[in-house]
């Protein structure tokens, strides 16, 4: 049997990466950097009105948070938006996302609502505060 170098072991995987700051984009560069074919889905940087978190784009920490990704815009606020991303959905493995909790049911793309078209689907949250508890809304 031919060995598996560690950054092609995950690569039948698509990855939906939702996640932004820290713990999101480490886990999610983890699975990068094995080889998961990873698709970071950013809100249109006009959109962020120069709120960008987890610092700019173009910056040294960014890069190294989000190498071995491919990466596009998606403005999950808007309807089409949404619509793209549940097209993405049907053929992905994995979704990361590190909102506060009530996010994705407001935005539609919480796990119960996507695993509908796609029953395989796994979805991880990371929240800073939990997914219930009295902390939980914090950011």
């Amino acid at each position: 049997m031919p060995a598996i170098h560690a950054s092609e072991a995950l690569s039948r995987f698509t990855v939906l990466d939702l996640t932004r700051v820290r713990s999101g984009p480490t886990c999610v560069r983890q699975l990068a950097d094995w080889g998961a074919n990873v698709i970071k889905v950013e809100l249109p940087e006009a959109l962020e009105a120069g709120n960008q978190l987890g610092g700019a784009r173009s910056g040294s920490d960014f890069q190294n948070l989000h190498r071995n990704k491919r990466a596009m815009t998606l403005n999950l606020k808007d309807r089409d938006g949404v619509a793209l991303f549940k097209k993405l959905v049907q053929t992905a493995d994995v979704i990361v996302e590190n909102f506060r909790p009530d996010v994705k049911q407001r935005l539609g793309i919480d796990y119960e609502t996507l695993a509908k078209d796609n029953p395989g689907l796994v979805y991880a949250s990371i929240s800073g505060f939990g997914q219930d508890g009295p902390y939980a809304k914090r950011p």
